[in-house]
């Protein structure tokens, strides 16, 4: 059993409690934090946690807390790690960990120099979906892993100060390719070394600072390529698909807005439908276990699991920091329209990691470029040979 103190009273405040108290029902949230005192009331009182405070030091010491799960607007996310650095408690917040990677590794040095647990809240890479096929990828049925990609885009945050560049940090990239960088990198390799970023970003619909539409990529020393899409300004509802490319196979995944579940309405007596969904009329796209299909579940689970069990859980500051990392790139190339390199001070991976050889033998002369079945039935080979390096084809009948 886990008391929890939790930092924000908001949108995923809310999703986080909702799964906190309801998915192995012996957690409790036993303090809540809120800028605000009437918000930080209402949670007490929807919640029913016995105490409510606009201090956030306050929220975190008190004895019977025994992690602290922070859902605060990222400015704030350093100063509540610090206050549990210094009240020792176990700690996990939502993505991004920091506005950029000297933030994040601050906070990351901070636990790690205290001594307490640290978890990183990336609930897309809990969905039952990603677990279902990072297994199978895990387990060698895609072969070598080529290309990752990620998309994620909705019609906007649903708090103020998402759209102020100084509290969040930056935009869709930072919001959202947190997410989409991390699920690439775990397909790919988490202990594969990210090398550099080319990234497009602009400002198409929103009126704000920051970017409200991206596309990437992030190149892996490996070979691999990483992809993210993400947008502010997509309209229908929120979209979150994955694809993954290996040598010897394919994986699609659609995480929410076209699952199976389709329904119309006309609107009478209609109410909320799903995270992001931008009507309540007409064709929906419900979702059967919300909380279930973002992740949260499984997410909490493994961070509650590893606490109790003293080792560190899928996901930690580190993964944050890495990912502040590759992001802060992929803000330089947005300005520079270059390649612009990964800069990781702190790297625990592999180094020196060339292409895996990527040709395959289908006899001491020639490599294989391709096998197939043709329509009339015969067997072709296309091959190519090891020493005038010409392609050839070679039909069996």
């Amino acid at each position: 059993m886990q008391n929890i103190a939790m930092l924000g009273s908001g949108f995923i405040g809310r999703f986080y409690a909702d799964s906190l108290q309801g998915y192995r029902s012996r957690d409790k949230i036993v303090s809540i934090y809120s800028r605000r005192e009437e918000s930080a009331k209402k949670f007490a009182q929807d919640y029913n946690v016995p105490f409510s405070t606009t201090n956030m030091e306050e929220a975190i010491a008190r004895p019977e807390v025994s992690i602290v799960c922070i859902s605060l607007p990222n400015n704030l996310h350093e100063e509540a790690v610090l206050l549990c650095c210094k009240h020792k408690k176990a700690v996990m917040t939502t993505k991004p960990l920091g506005r950029n990677a000297v933030e994040a590794k601050r906070m990351l040095e901070a636990v790690e120099k205290a001594g307490i647990f640290n978890g990183y809240l990336e609930d897309l890479v809990y969905t039952p979906k990603f677990l279902k096929a990072y297994e199978s990828v895990k387990n060698g049925a895609l072969g070598r892993i080529l290309w990752a990609k990620s998309r994620e885009a909705h019609p906007g945050p649903h708090s103020e100060w998402f759209w102020n560049i100084e509290q969040a940090g930056g935009g869709c990239i930072l919001d959202l390719g947190c997410h989409c960088v991390e699920i690439a990198r775990t397909y790919i390799g988490k202990d594969i070394l990210p090398v550099e970023v080319m990234c497009w970003a602009d400002t198409q619909v929103k009126p704000i600072d920051a970017e409200d539409h991206a596309i990437g990529l992030v190149k892996y020393e490996n070979g691999a390529i990483g992809q993210f899409e993400v947008s502010w300004t997509f309209r229908g509802g929120l979209d979150l698909r994955d694809e993954v490319m290996g040598t010897e196979g394919t994986i699609w995944t659609n995480g929410f807005l076209r699952t199976g579940f389709e329904m119309f309405t006309s609107g009478k007596g209609a109410d909320y439908v799903a995270e992001k969904a931008e009507t309540n009329s007409g064709w929906l796209f419900p979702v059967g276990d919300e909380l279930n299909e973002l992740g949260y579940n499984h997410m909490f689970m493994d961070m509650f699991d590893s606490l109790e069990n003293g080792r560190a859980p899928r996901e930690t500051f580190y993964d944050g920091y890495v990912v502040n990392c590759v992001l802060d790139a992929a803000y330089r190339s947005a300005k520079s329209k270059l390649w612009e390199p990964v800069k990781l001070d702190v790297w625990r991976g592999k180094t020196g990691v060339g292409k895996d050889s990527h040709l395959v033998e289908h006899d001491k002369d020639h490599y294989l470029v391709k096998e197939e079945i043709t329509h009339y039935g015969a067997k072709k080979l296309i091959l190519k040979e090891k020493t005038s390096g010409k392609i050839v084809e070679k039909i069996i009948e």
